[in-house]
């Protein structure tokens, strides 16, 4: 909203303070102002000119010399102009001066002194609709206007004034209007406001003569005034309303369209004037459109309709769309005689769904989509009507037909004084809300506040509490100190688990990357994933980019094996990532939300790079995360991996994950030569398994004893197996078993491996002696013996 500062004054006469001031005082009562433009700034020393003497120009042909009469002063002025006469008034940039197109010195033009400028519209930075009696390349005639030599130019043509911009916000169209400005300026200010009750005398004969009305969609339309003008005289609009409308950004364009418009801006109430000529059967009825109706706007732009969208017609066609614009079929020309003032409420959702549609925005849609008052469209039309007689601009006939089936009960809320001043932190006395409210129009009576109609927004005690705050100013309110204890927010426990152990990951030589959570499903089949494995079965998304992107991933393998590939496609040596993936398992109906599941993706290559690295890496999360009870095993039967370098990592029984180099054929389908390491561990998992509890242990007092073994087992034989019996077997005393040494030879046989341990045994009280420590070795070979068959190598 533009808001013209000398508009504003004719409600508000007693307001003195400069621009600066009075943005930053609205703005801190809740109308939060832009910024504002002082116009004809940019003109200075332009003053009228009475032209008592022209001359031809003694070297100049096109040329020639005014004598000008300034009042005080007669100068002379060089033109080339062609419609200056002696006798006129005309507007003088006086040297030294300052127009729009820069400034203006004295000069000699062919060896003749000028001591000045006469200025056209153009010059002034104006144009025909702001003077529509100029020469477009002419010079400005000023004669038919009351001037005198001498006098300010801008005053004269009312070019001195300041336009404030200001951001409503939704909740406040009544600010949408000059005269609830004003009504926010005088609260703001503390001074009075002078409100006028329009008047309109009326010619005689009766509307309902020449006007019917209907509203057939009385939710879209609550209400609909009208009041109809005969008679009517098509000229230019006064200068007082030219320049108050080009002030507030609007373009001048005929006295009945700028009334429209003028208390438009005045009242906030959009109005729509038709040409009576145009409306057939001499019918207005308000109803929705039909499917495939077709309707030209003002802007000769032709629409195509449907049923969602409120129109205007008479009794064939539509002759506006409801809130938007009017038609072509009905607009106002040179030759209109009679015109139907409209003034009506509509519903703004369905006004904001039309616009849209259509590719429409209007001024008057921008109001009513933010829902208006419909207890104003009754003052603006008659306002309208008002101006009208005013301007001579036709004969108002008697009677106004006002159909109003939608109308609204009043809001009353009781003021709640004390309950007000605890919820705000105050001590603000009754008296002074009351006097703040009835300056913002809500009417009181006792301890009942009746919510005028314009502020819908108003519904309870802490709309109310708002009004009183905002005015009494946010910056005048103590600070107190918080009576209730606030939680310091914090990571939860497993949000920080995440996070060290992503530093932890950091700090082992892995970069961490993030990938997108939705995938092709050509991915699985890249992956080699079984057609009936379940991780196949995934959540769809309805409105995809693309098919690359059209499902939830399951498991993040396919998003870290393009990262891999595109790294080594741009021939980086030796890449390690991480990341936690997000990951989508769809439940057994569509209707229930998917569990998300937090995956840990490891993926490397390079030439320092093996099954045993990516090994030693998961042995370093499961450290991390403290799970005592380890185990590894070998997979063989996981298509997306090699089958001899796979393993899966339990805590217990409870499978946390699977890494090892990835297979041939999947790395093919990703185009890479290289071997690729990867593991998916669940994240969630190792965090429902872990112990973070650290508990300090002290350096042994007491030395070790050390046997080696070396067994002949079977090729397929896990060397964890062994180790996990070995550990069962010694018990509490065996504090380590390392595998040391594997050998393969012909004379241990076809199948068979030779391993070799290191088994370091400890008692925590004692030395163990050389009985104690062969119990333990006689155990441990029993039992591996029991269970796995295996002997010591011989």
């Amino acid at each position: 909203m533009i808001l013209s500062m000398n508009w504003l004054k004719e409600f508000v006469p007693d307001l003195k303070v400069s621009e600066k001031e009075f943005s930053d005082r609205m703005t801190a009562t809740g109308s939060k102002v832009e910024g504002f433009e002082i116009l004809g700034d940019d003109i200075q020393n332009v003053k009228v000119g009475l032209i008592e003497k022209i001359e031809k120009h003694p070297d100049a042909d096109r040329l020639v010399v005014c004598q000008v009469n300034l009042g005080a002063e007669t100068l002379q002025i060089v033109t080339a102009a062609t419609n200056v006469f002696e006798g006129a008034y005309v507007p003088v940039a006086v040297a030294p001066a300052k127009l729009p197109g820069g400034e203006i010195k004295k000069t000699k033009m062919r060896g003749v002194e000028s001591n000045g400028m006469f200025c056209s519209i153009a010059e002034l930075n104006l144009t025909l609709h702001d003077m529509p009696n100029a020469i477009e390349d002419g010079i400005l005639i000023l004669n038919g206007m009351d001037c005198t030599p001498g006098q300010d130019a801008k005053e004269l043509l009312q070019l001195c004034d300041s336009a404030v911009e200001f951001e409503i916000t939704p909740n406040r169209p009544d600010c949408l209007s000059v005269i609830g400005l004003a009504r926010e300026a005088g609260v703001t200010f503390d001074l009075p406001v002078n409100y006028h009750k329009p008047v309109v005398k009326g010619c005689g004969d009766d509307i309902r003569n020449y006007l019917s009305v209907e509203i057939r969609d009385a939710e879209k339309c609550p209400r609909y005034t009208a009041r109809y003008v005969k008679n009517v005289k098509i000229e230019p609009s006064p200068l007082w309303m030219r320049r108050y409308l080009r002030a507030s950004g609007v373009r001048p364009i005929n006295n009945i369209v700028d009334i429209t418009n003028y208390v438009m801006l005045e009242y906030g109430q959009p109005m729509h004037a038709f040409d009576s000529v145009c409306l057939d059967g001499s019918r207005i009825i308000v109803r929705t459109a039909e499917k495939g109706e077709e309707f030209v706007s003002l802007d000769s732009v032709p629409h195509t309709l449907d049923e969602s969208m409120l129109v205007i017609a008479d009794a064939k066609k539509a002759v506006a769309l409801a809130g938007v614009m009017g038609g072509e079929n009905s607009e106002i020309k040179d030759s209109t005689k009679s015109v139907v003032f409209e003034s009506a409420n509509f519903l703004g959702s369905s006004v904001r769904v039309t616009a849209k549609a259509q590719g429409m925005r209007t001024e008057s849609s921008a109001r009513f989509e933010k829902g208006l008052d419909p207890e104003n469209t009754l003052a603006a039309v008659e306002r309208a009507c008002e101006l009208v007689e005013l301007l001579g601009a036709g004969e108002v006939v008697d009677g106004i037909i006002d159909v109003y089936p939608g109308k609204k009960e009043e809001t009353v809320i009781p003021l709640e004084v004390e309950k007000i001043n605890r919820f705000l932190g105050l001590s603000v006395d009754g008296d002074y809300m009351k006097k703040v409210l009835e300056k913002l129009d809500f009417r009181m009576e006792g301890d009942k506040i009746h919510v005028p109609s314009f502020r819908a927004d108003v519904e309870c005690m802490n709309d109310i509490a708002e009004e009183v705050l905002r005015i009494y100013g946010y910056n005048t309110i103590e600070a107190t100190q918080f009576r209730s204890q606030m939680k310091i927010g914090c990571l939860t426990p497993e949000q920080d688990y995440r996070k060290q152990l992503s530093e932890h990951l950091c700090s082992m030589g892995l970069d961490e990357i993030m990938t997108f959570s939705f995938i092709s499903p050509k991915y699985y089949d890249k992956i080699a994933l079984p057609e009936e494995s379940p991780l196949r079965r995934s959540v769809t998304i309805l409105n995809p980019l693309g098919e690359d992107t059209s499902v939830m991933r399951t498991t993040a393998l396919p998003s870290m094996l393009e990262c891999l590939t595109r790294n080594a496609n741009y021939h980086s040596e030796s890449v390690s990532l991480y990341e936690m993936a997000k990951i989508y398992l769809p439940k057994e109906t569509a209707e229930v939300l998917p569990d998300e599941k937090i995956q840990l993706t490891l993926g490397m290559y390079g030439n320092d790079c093996d099954f045993y690295t990516l090994k030693g890496i998961v042995e370093a999360i499961m450290t991390f995360a403290g799970i005592a009870d380890v185990r590894y095993a070998a997979k063989t039967d996981d298509p997306v991996y090699h089958a001899g370098r796979c393993a899966e990592v339990y805590a217990g029984d409870k499978l946390l994950g699977v890494f090892g180099e990835i297979s041939r054929t999947v790395a093919d389908n990703y185009g890479c030569d290289k071997r690729l390491y990867c593991a998916a561990i669940d994240a969630e998992a190792v965090y429902a398994a872990a112990d973070f509890k650290k508990e300090y242990k002290a350096l042994p007092k007491y030395p070790a004893a050390t046997r080696d073994f070396a067994f002949v087992c079977d090729e397929e034989l896990e060397i964890g197996s062994i180790q996990a019996i070995m550990k069962k077997a010694g018990g509490k005393l065996v504090e380590k078993i390392q595998l040391f040494d594997v050998y393969r030879g012909a004379q241990l046989g076809e199948g068979k491996k030779s391993v070799a341990f290191s088994m370091t045994m400890r008692s925590p009280d004692h030395t163990l002696t050389d009985e104690e420590a062969d119990k333990v070795t006689k155990k441990v070979l029993t039992l591996l013996e029991q269970e796995l068959g295996i002997t010591l190598r011989k």
